[in-house]
């Protein structure tokens, strides 16, 4: 049973890309291709999406280190009004450094396991205003974000990249050998 699972994924993973509109010449090219795409992705896919990731959080978090100029400033404030005002800015400001810190750490690629204890710590403030201030999120719920429901939003994206970064932790990553493999007689 368990090799008529195995044989079904394999011819699934192993489809090629064929078009009866275009030549057997067309197709083998296409399908060189894919597989040069795929090896691409697979060799430079998590380090580029670990630059991204950096690149967000540092320029989000120098944004706000200078008060007023972050356009996520008036939510956080917002978010955060059952505390006393004076500790609202320095909570900022260490909120800015904490974004910069995971963003360095992301372009480095150094302290990957800190780097992303931060980053779901942070995300779980950034997911906040989902339950402390709702209705800054959402024009007609549970169907239409405002802006700054959609800036929220999107942060689930942020965690599933720390998520795939963070499977590499420990050797982990992207391969295309299976493909390569399956498709080398090809």
């Amino acid at each position: 049973m368990h090799t008529k699972l195995a044989s079904g994924i394999q011819k699934r993973q192993s489809i090629q890309l064929e078009s009866p509109f275009l030549s057997s010449r067309l197709n083998s090219r296409l399908n060189r291709f894919d597989r040069a795409a795929t090896r691409f992705m697979a060799r430079y896919g998590l380090r580029l999406l670990s630059i991204s990731m950096g690149l967000v959080f540092v320029w989000f978090g120098a944004l706000k280190l200078q008060s007023g100029v972050s356009p996520a400033e008036p939510l956080i404030r917002d978010t955060l009004d059952f505390l006393p005002r004076s500790l609202i800015g320095p909570l900022i400001m260490l909120l800015a450094v904490w974004e910069v810190a995971i963003g360095i750490g992301f372009l480095s690629g150094k302290a990957k396991r800190i780097v992303l204890i931060l980053l779901l710590m942070q995300m779980g403030g950034a997911m906040s205003p989902l339950i402390l201030a709702p209705e800054r999120l959402w024009e007609t719920f549970p169907a239409i974000w405002t802006l700054e429901g959609q800036y929220v939003f999107k942060d689930i994206i942020l965690i599933s990249a720390g998520l795939v970064i963070g499977a590499t932790n420990r050797g982990g990553g992207l391969s295309a050998k299976r493909l390569q493999s399956q498709t080398s007689s090809n």
